[in-house]
């Protein structure tokens, strides 16, 4: 049992009343072994653990809510051990092995001891009207994860993966906090997916050996000639690893219709003679023209827009969307002072950032890694991101809303504190569907106020109510 809480500055108080340890229902010979780690994870060490959740209302009617909330836990806990046979590298730990003469310094994952992942039960005092209500995203959403600040290379004395299930008044929120050195987006979704789809398969009475539609794919990415494990050129992990602590920020959601972003696509289409521009191109180059505009910058002042490319399908041979790991690019898909942005149109910047997507093919995407493998990048929060840029991460193509334990469809969708700074989007499908989207905007209080003003960006945002 646990008895432990954390206060935030608003007054809730997050009650964490158990925790224990949940481990791959079986192992494999796949699964007794350790797991390599690629550029593109390596890469990964000193950012934050993954950290999204899913909020349910709880059923109407309940005839003892005490059965239920116990039903629901014993449930996810045994769905989440059968989930974990098929995404075993979860239930290890990352471990470094280094040698003076010669000198050999490589970080991998240790899948043999399947330690498990920690599983959370807490409460909060509070109403799902208490989360979706404020203007802004209120700071006690974070309290909602396990491994707050976390970074990855933390892994080596820390679970991969933890889950707190917070009760609250009339709701209930799964949060989910993932090694980001173990995948990305994509593997991390393809995980939640699996385990609602056991879940539900549970449910109907499937107690073991649950096929999941998406198997993942644990033979990890190397290109040719590049035998792990990757030796690296540390001595220490402080060489690489530092701690990143975000700036005072606002943190919003606004939502775009379907209807809203198809007008976007269609001027920004319009304005370059074009069909090519889609409609996410059209929405960041929105995004990025009004955040640079609230914040007032100099016209020769340079900005930039980057997108959180995934390089699965860009590859020859494309790599498998089950492909469990990183394979993600940070692109700079856009370039521009402050004056050329503002004064030139949507689809200015819209084709700008097209043109990026395009260009980023396999050949480039081998390029970074041979780059990368002559001198081993660690990205860093604090420096990685320069404070005029916006950046796009996440994907409104990912399967959010379609995660079900058994209380009916996601109300929403919220993140934790990871990974966040001034000029962070993410981006999440709206909760109609259809092609709408919903943008997790950070920006600093003072440039948050000054685009809530911003006529070009409001007129495009819609109104939402996903009570």
């Amino acid at each position: 049992m646990c008895n432990s809480s954390t206060k935030t500055m608003d007054g809730p108080v997050v009650h964490k009343v158990s925790e224990c340890f949940v481990k791959a229902n079986h192992s494999t010979r796949e699964s007794n072994q350790i797991c390599h780690l690629t550029p593109w994870d390596i890469a990964m060490l000193s950012a934050h653990y993954i950290q999204k959740g899913l909020l349910y209302k709880k059923p109407a009617t309940l005839v003892d809510e005490r059965d239920f909330i116990e039903n629901l836990l014993e449930k996810l806990k045994h769905s989440l051990s059968l989930t974990l046979s098929h995404f075993y590298p979860l239930c290890g730990r990352l471990v470094t092995h280094k040698t003076k003469n010669p000198p050999f310094y490589t970080v991998f994952v240790d899948c043999t001891s399947n330690s498990g992942a920690r599983f959370i039960h807490a409460t909060l005092d509070i109403t799902i009207s208490d989360i979706l209500s404020p203007v802004d995203v209120p700071p006690i959403v974070q309290s909602l994860f396990d491994h707050d600040r976390a970074l990855n290379h933390d892994g080596h004395t820390m679970p991969l993966l933890s889950i707190q299930v917070t009760e609250l008044v009339d709701g209930v929120f799964i949060g989910c906090s993932m090694n980001h050195s173990l995948g990305d987006g994509t593997a991390y979704w393809n995980f939640f997916n699996a385990w609602s789809e056991i879940f539900r398969a549970q449910a109907q009475g499937h107690e073991h050996d649950v096929p999941i539609s998406h198997p993942p794919i644990h033979n990890r990415w190397f290109p040719n000639g590049c035998v792990p494990p990757i030796d690296l050129p540390f001595k220490h992990h402080n060489e690489f690893i530092s701690r990143y602590e975000a700036p005072m920020m606002r943190e919003r959601i606004f939502h775009f219709s379907a209807e809203s972003i198809a007008k976007l696509k269609a001027k920004a289409n319009s304005e370059c003679n074009t069909t090519k521009i889609s409609s996410f191109q059209s929405l960041s180059a929105l995004v990025w023209r009004c955040i640079t505009r609230a914040r007032s910058l100099a016209r020769d002042q340079k900005t930039s827009c980057k997108l959180s490319t995934n390089n699965r399908t860009r590859m020859d041979p494309p790599l498998a969307k089950e492909y469990f790991g990183n394979s993600i690019h940070t692109l700079n898909a856009g370039t521009a002072t402050s004056g050329e942005l503002l004064e030139n149109g949507l689809g200015w910047a819209a084709w700008k950032l097209h043109m990026a997507v395009i260009n980023h093919n396999d050949r480039v995407v081998l390029g970074w890694v041979r780059e990368w493998l002559k001198c081993p990048l660690i990205y860093q929060l604090g420096r990685y991101f320069d404070p005029y840029c916006v950046m796009m991460g996440s994907s409104p193509r990912f399967n959010m809303y379609g995660n079900e334990f058994g209380m009916g469809k996601t109300v929403a969708v919220r993140s934790g504190y990871a990974n966040k700074f001034d000029g962070k989007v993410t981006s999440y499908p709206g909760h109609e569907g259809g092609g709408s989207v919903d943008l997790e905007v950070c920006l600093s209080p003072s440039v948050m106020t000054a685009l809530e003003s911003d006529q070009e960006f409001m007129d495009s945002v819609s109104a939402s109510n996903p009570l």
